[in-house]
């Protein structure tokens, strides 16, 4: 890199993980960069807070083995070593009057055998008949469709509401009935037009690619925000500034990004690394329709509950992961469950056991205008039903995530398409994040660091057109 092209300047707006991993990629090239992050803490969605010798994760709490992007973000930093995998097989409940362990031999629910669900009481005999014949089924047009529309033509109406639902909307809190199977699950498309049936689809991957003996998911000792602090100490610290809010884009290359105090700042690129009703708010003025485009992507509030009880106060612990919660399931108001202390080492002390409730989402959708006591309260009497714990939590903690879940609902493909057409018109504007193209820790990282090496192309082709 010359002196002079080195000197053009680059901001990232967004301190989360697509922000921080562009910010990595252009220090790996010593690009120097501005990121703004409008709060005090980088992260965004993940967070970690230590406390009495437990581990609280507050956000995600894993990372997907089967995307790449997270585990070589990790080994760049020289996290490798550090990698922890679950303490037992992931063994997924479903709650449907009582928990049902989810037949073995599945992909995101899909049998690849029949078998494992002869014996399941989650699903009745008609159900498992019809699930049955799912290599008969034609295969769908290459229309979007919602990802309930197509597991109810694949599979059966009993397995969306008792399997879809709960695993796959329950995944990105959303609505099974309006999130777009194309954009969350592409493979899922692919694979009933290519092999005609899903269940012939994921044996034949799963044969082809067995599952890793440790399993799908990773962490980290410190839990996930270990690596957030991995990505802050690759950074140069005077690159980063806290607590600086963009009120708004002006002009054309170079930028003018002015806070909320009032300091306008230049920038010959641009990356807007926030959700996507910020970006709508900071580029109104610059393109009133590309921020309408980015305004219509709707979000879900979710909160996380975290519990802990002495060992002795829990009469019939669990192994495995956790458990989802149908939809029809109206006697409990959380989307899911985990066992943090049968799944990951360290994250409490000696004698203590550790849970995690989730609500919200598009099922409650008013879950922040109850108080902390309240979803305190929902989250243990289901985890005091369930197994069987007799007195109150020693420890809680209550977090509350507002407009946290990009949905990616039917249609959302083409409106990213759309941002797309209209950013060409912006040379050296860029969008990143979980409301455009990607969603999960994995792909954000990889979207970021995409972002950040387009930018820096895009430096080159200016520096030599002049």
């Amino acid at each position: 890199m010359t002196e002079n092209e080195g000197q053009k300047r680059t901001i990232i707006v967004g301190g989360g993980v697509s922000g921080l991993a562009a910010a990595y990629e252009l220090c790996q090239q010593s690009a120097p960069f501005t990121l703004l992050e409008a709060r005090s803490r980088l992260g965004g969605l993940i967070r970690t807070e230590q406390a009495g010798g437990f581990v609280l994760d507050a956000g995600p709490d894993s990372l997907l083995v089967q995307k790449p992007g997270a585990l070589d973000l990790c080994r760049d930093l020289g996290l490798t070593d550090r990698l922890i995998s679950t303490l037992t097989p992931r063994t997924a409940y479903v709650l449907a009057d009582r928990l049902h362990r989810l037949p073995a031999n599945s992909v995101l629910g899909i049998p690849t055998s029949i078998a494992p669900w002869l014996t399941t009481g989650l699903i009745s005999p008609l159900g498992k008949l019809r699930m049955a014949l799912e290599p008969l089924v034609s295969p769908g047009g290459a229309d979007d469709e919602s990802v309930g529309a197509f597991f109810r033509r694949r599979l059966g109406e009993e397995v969306v509401e008792r399997v879809a639902e709960p695993l796959l909307a329950g995944i990105h809190a959303g609505d099974v009935e309006r999130l777009s199977l194309r954009a969350l699950f592409p493979r899922l498309a692919t694979a009933e037009q290519t092999m005609g049936s899903l269940i012939r689809a994921m044996r034949h991957a799963r044969a082809r690619t067995p599952p890793a003996p440790d399993g799908l998911f990773r962490s980290l000792p410190g839990g996930i925000e270990e690596l957030v602090t991995a990505l802050r100490e690759a950074l140069p610290a005077p690159s980063i500034r806290y607590n600086a809010q963009v009120s708004r884009i002006e002009g054309r290359a170079p930028f003018r990004v002015i806070l909320a105090d009032g300091e306008v700042l230049e920038a010959e690129a641009l990356v807007l690394a926030t959700p996507a009703y910020a970006v709508a708010d900071m580029v109104r003025a610059l393109d009133p329709e590309l921020a309408t485009l980015c305004a219509g992507v709707p979000y879900m509030s979710t909160a996380t509950v975290l519990l802990a009880y002495s060992s002795s106060a829990v009469r019939r612990p669990k192994t495995g992961s956790g458990f989802v919660v149908p939809r029809v399931q109206r006697d409990t108001r959380l989307m899911a469950g985990s066992w943090v202390t049968s799944k990951w080492p360290g994250r409490a002390p000696p004698g203590q056991i550790l849970v995690r409730g989730f609500l919200g989402g598009a099922r409650d959708p008013n879950v922040l205008e109850r108080d902390d006591d309240t979803l305190r309260a929902e989250t243990h009497d289901t985890f005091a039903r369930l197994l069987g714990i007799d007195r109150q939590p020693g420890l809680s903690r209550v977090y509350r995530w507002p407009r946290a879940m990009a949905q990616h609902e039917v249609g959302h493909l083409a409106r990213v398409n759309t941002v797309e057409r209209r950013l060409a018109g912006w040379p050296g504007l860029f969008l990143a994040g979980a409301g455009f193209r990607v969603s999960g820790i994995p792909d954000c990282i990889t979207d970021g660091r995409t972002t950040a090496k387009a930018v820096l192309s895009w430096h080159g082709e200016q520096f030599t057109d002049n």
